[in-house]
């Protein structure tokens, strides 16, 4: 073996239910490289990455960790050899403080017995040394997304991990905490600890990282120098075609007399102040900001999830004040969080009963609901979303992340809605799922369906909005016509 690798995986297969999600993997990792794994929704990451952190054993293949044949059936036995790995979905305890947080399990290290005093002050020196702002006696529900993954960054470098496996670790990060996150990573390359990283944003690949492995529908497609491939090679990789333009093409948007959503003088103190905007039917509105500048808090005020302070709220020439999102879906607006794990679906629950889950009132009577018509509407639903499953009966917490986007999407169209609010719709889905996406979106409008759509990456916003409106600290700085839009406008008018 290489003694520069510290990681090799041979001939790694994995079945479930006897549909193969790995076939013959291949992959190695060096000592202090940032190695990039690739490939669409599906392709077989996620599970690749719970073999190596002992959550799933393999079918066949084996695994060599520091030259020796890695044969640990436990997440708690591979942090200690030092696998550590930072989930795209955030798993942290509310109720706990950060510090509480960042040591968890781990709280025996202080003398066998909680030390509050040690923990607090081992948590905040971490956080400092790596330029986090937070206090590590905070308690985590009372964080941002993006701080709390800022914490599980945290959390993994506290293991003294030798391989940390990155999963989307900045799809909730502002630019700054991605410097912040990049020069993290840096210095953990300084130091011999290797990195394994999964994103679907390009520019970070190329940007961070040495060597790109591919997998595509389960296989080991190659292993690439990142300087060896461009974004279209590699793209090509990932799907095995082309896509020669990601965002596809959109019939012109023309404006309607009478607006679907008018939103009018929509305050709520210390979150957004005097917002004021309309959304045309067959429109899609994008909503630009940096982290913190209101987006999200003005779309769940809008969808009843929380109070506003002063404003108005007119839907289709009516005037609402809506209490709870139950009366939103039942006025036809839908909504796709932001945060699809705890308010997109039921995990344990399968796709036909999430997709169902806001329309049962449809297929019920008395008490009773027509499963028959029920699964022939979520079926086709299903298969007009290209939802990949074994069928609409699998669980939805064993979905590819894109696909559990789907999922929720299909949800919130089967209650037939007038205004879809999607709110980071592209998170952590790779660039095929993101093409279907944008299709989507495009059905919605030609449906003369209005699109509120919040997004972080201004390519994203630029591709797919009419018009954008852009917040800076919960004011609303510029309206842009698609012809107006520039990143560079953009941006001058978030960080007012």
């Amino acid at each position: 073996m290489n003694r520069n690798l510290i990681l090799q995986v041979k001939n790694l297969s994995k079945s479930f239910l006897g549909v193969k999600a790995l076939d013959n993997i291949q992959f190695d990792l060096q000592k202090g490289e940032v190695h990039a794994l690739m490939g669409e929704n599906g392709a077989g990451k996620s599970t690749f990455m719970k073999i190596l952190m002992g959550l799933f054993t393999a079918d066949s293949g084996e695994i060599v960790f520091e030259g020796k044949i890695l044969k640990s059936k436990s997440v708690h036995e591979n942090l200690l050899k030092g696998i550590s790995m930072i989930h795209q979905e955030i798993l942290v305890v509310p109720e706990l403080t950060v510090a509480q947080n960042i040591f968890l399990g781990r709280e025996a290290n202080y003398r066998y017995w909680l030390n509050d005093t040690a923990i607090n002050q081992k948590a905040q020196e971490l956080l400092d040394l790596i330029g986090v702002k937070i206090n590590a006696q905070t308690k985590i529900k009372n964080l941002s997304i993006a701080q709390m993954q800022m914490v599980e960054i945290a959390k993994a470098i506290s293991t003294n991990a030798k391989v940390i496996i990155m999963d989307e670790p900045t799809s909730a990060l502002s630019d700054t905490e991605v410097e912040i996150l990049f020069k993290i990573i840096n210095d953990l390359k300084a130091k011999g600890v290797s990195i394994i990283y999964i994103s679907h944003k390009m520019d970070e690949i190329f940007e961070i990282t040495d060597r790109i492995t591919i997998f595509r529908d389960g296989n080991y497609i190659d292993t690439k120098n990142t300087n060896d491939l461009d974004k279209n090679s590699l793209i090509a990789l990932m799907v095995g075609r082309e896509i020669e333009n990601i965002f596809p093409e959109k019939v012109t948007f023309k404006c309607k007399k009478k607006p679907i959503l008018t939103i009018k003088n929509f305050s709520k103190k210390g979150k957004f102040e005097n917002i004021n905007f309309e959304v045309y039917a067959g429109e899609v509105l994008g909503i630009a900001g940096l982290m913190g500048a209101g987006r999200t808090e003005i779309v769940r005020a809008i969808y009843g999830l929380d109070k506003y302070d002063s404003g108005e709220i007119t839907l289709k020439g009516n005037k609402i004040n809506l209490k709870s999102p139950k009366e939103a879906i039942e006025k036809g607006i839908g909504y796709v969080s932001e945060d699809r794990k705890a308010l997109g679906f039921m995990p344990a629950m399968s796709i036909n009963e999430n997709i169902s889950l806001s329309s049962l009132a449809n297929y019920s009577k008395a008490w009773f609901i027509n499963s028959t018509n029920e699964k022939e509407a979520t079926a086709q639903l299903s298969i007009d979303l290209k939802i990949k499953s074994t069928n609409i009966n699998q669980k939805v917490m064993n979905l590819s992340g894109g696909n559990q986007q789907k999922v929720i999407i299909g949800k919130v169209l089967l209650t037939s809605p007038s205004l879809v609010i999607l709110d980071e719709p592209t998170r952590g889905i790779d660039i095929g799922a993101k093409f279907e996406i944008y299709k989507l979106i495009n059905q919605l409008t030609d449906r003369g369906i209005a699109v509120i759509m919040i997004s972080s990456e201004l390519p994203e916003i630029l591709g797919i909005s009419d018009r954008v409106l852009v917040l800076s600290k919960g004011k609303q700085t510029a309206l842009f016509t698609k012809q107006e839009a520039t990143q560079e406008k953009i941006m001058q008018y978030a960080v007012e």
